[in-house]
C-alpha cells in the first residue's frame, strides 16, 4: 500500500465494505464476558492481585532492562524453576509475550534450508515465525491431519535437511486438540523437532492442568520444545518455553526476542507464580470449568445450536458470513453478553463465527442465560 492519505482511506473503505473492521470495546461495560481466555478466573483473583501488589512494593513496577543486562530478578528465576517442575522439563525460560516466544524459538533453531511443517490453522505468531526464517521449505498440512504431516516429512526425508513439525496444542479458534501422539511419532521417525504452542492448554488440559503434553503423556523427548503463555488460564501476562537444558541455553544465546527486549516486570512474574500455585492446589477450578463446558454443550444440543466439536473452554458457533456473525454478536451485546464475532483473516473465509469461551468464574445461571440469549439472537 502506498503511504498516501488517499491510499489509507481506500484501504479502510475496503475493510468496511467486507465487514472486517475490528473495534475495541472497554471490557468494564457491565456485560457478562463470554469471550475472555481467563479460563480459571484467575485474572481477578484476590490472591494473584495481592502477589502482584506486594511485589510491586518490593521491586518496583518494572524490570528496567533486558534479562541479560540487569532485568533478570529473583521472581523470574523462581518462576522459571517452578515452570520447569510444572511441565516436567529440565528448564524453562520466561518471555515477555507468546508472540515473542514463538518468533524466538524458530529464529533461534531453524535454518534457511530447513523444513518448516505447520498445521494450517496454527496461531498467527507461529505462521509469522516460520515466515521470518525465510526457508523455501515452509509447508502446511491440513488441519489436524497427522497422516498428511507424516507423508510430507517422508517426502522431504531424503534431502537431509533439518525439520520442524509445528503445531498449536489447543487451537484457539476451533477449540480442538492437536493429535500430538501421532505427530510426535512422525517427528521421531523422521528426526524432526516437534514444537508445540500450548497457550490454550496450560492450566486447563491434563489431570493437573499441565496441558496437552500431560494429557497425552508426552515428555521432553517427544516434545522437545513446549511453549505456553500466562495470559490465558494463568490470568496474567507473558510466556515461557520449556525443554532440555541445551534447548533453553541456546535460546538465551540466540533468541533475539529474548535478548533484545525488556524483561517481564517482577510484579507480573510474582503474580504468575501465585497463579501457578493456585492451578496446582485448587483442582476445583478445572472441575468447575468442565462442568460449565458440559452444561453449555448439553444446552446447545437441546436448542439445536451447532457448536463445533470441542472438549475445551473454546466453543465456536460457525455462522458463515461476516454479516451474520456481527449481527449475532450485536444482539448478544444488547442482551448483556460479550461474545466476539471472529472473522477472516483470523479464521478461513466463509467460517465467521461466534467464539464462546467459558470460565470457572461463570455461574451455572450465567451459562443458562447465555444459552437462552444465543437461541434468541440467531435467525
Amino acid at each position: 500500500m502506498r503511504c498516501t492519505p488517499e491510499a489509507r482511506a481506500a484501504a479502510l473503505r475496503d475493510i468496511d465494505d467486507r465487514n472486517l473492521r475490528r473495534r475495541r470495546t472497554p471490557a468494564e461495560d457491565g456485560r457478562v464476558n463470554f469471550c475472555s481466555n481467563d479460563y480459571l478466573g484467575l485474572a481477578r483473583d484476590p490472591a494473584v492481585a495481592a502477589a502482584m501488589a506486594e511485589a510491586a512494593q518490593r521491586y518496583g513496577a518494572g524490570s528496567g532492562a533486558s534479562h541479560l543486562v540487569s532485568g533478570h530478578g529473583a521472581e523470574h528465576e523462581a518462576l522459571e524453576r517452578e515452570l520447569a517442575e510444572f511441565t516436567g522439563r529440565a528448564r524453562a525460560l520466561v518471555f515477555s509475550t507468546g508472540y515473542m516466544a514463538n518468533l524466538g524459538v524458530l529464529a533461534a533453531f531453524a535454518g534457511r534450508d530447513d523444513l518448516l511443517l505447520a498445521d494450517e490453522l496454527n496461531h498467527a505468531s507461529l505462521i509469522d515465525a516460520a515466515r521470518l526464517v525465510r526457508s523455501p521449505h515452509n509447508l502446511r498440512y491440513p488441519h489436524g491431519d497427522a497422516a498428511a504431516a507424516r507423508a510430507l516429512l517422508e517426502a522431504q526425508a531424503e534431502a537431509g535437511r533439518g525439520a520442524f513439525l509445528i503445531t498449536d496444542g489447543v487451537f484457539s479458534m476451533d477449540g480442538d486438540l492437536a493429535p500430538l501422539p501421532a505427530l510426535a511419532a512422525a517427528a521421531q521417525t523422521h528426526g524432526a523437532w516437534l514444537v508445540v504452542d500450548d497457550a490454550h492448554g496450560i492450566g486447563v488440559v491434563g489431570a493437573t492442568g499441565g496441558g496437552c503434553c500431560e494429557h497425552f503423556g508426552l515428555d521432553a523427548q517427544a516434545v522437545p520444545v513446549l511453549i505456553g503463555t500466562f495470559g490465558k488460564a494463568l490470568g496474567t501476562f507473558g510466556a515461557f518455553v520449556a525443554g532440555d537444558d541445551d534447548v533453553i541455553e541456546l535460546l538465551i544465546q540466540r533468541a533475539r526476542t529474548y535478548i533484545y527486549t525488556t524483561a517481564l516486570p517482577p510484579p507480573v512474574a510474582a503474580a504468575t507464580r501465585r497463579a501457578l500455585r493456585i492451578v496446582r492446589e485448587e483442582p476445583w477450578r478445572r472441575a468447575a470449568l468442565q462442568d460449565r463446558i458440559a452444561q453449555f454443550r448439553d444446552g446447545a444440543a437441546r436448542r439445536g445450536l451447532a457448536v463445533m466439536p470441542s472438549s475445551t473452554p473454546i466453543q465456536p458457533l460457525v455462522l458463515g458470513s461476516e454479516t451474520a456473525a456481527l449481527a449475532a454478536s450485536h444482539r448478544l451485546a444488547e442482551a448483556g453478553y460479550r461474545v466476539a464475532a471472529i472473522r477472516p483473516p483470523t479464521v478461513p473465509a466463509g467460517t465467521a463465527r461466534l467464539r464462546i469461551t467459558l470460565s470457572a468464574a461463570h455461574s451455572p445461571q450465567q451459562v443458562e442465560s447465555l444459552l437462552a440469549a444465543l437461541e434468541a439472537a440467531l435467525p
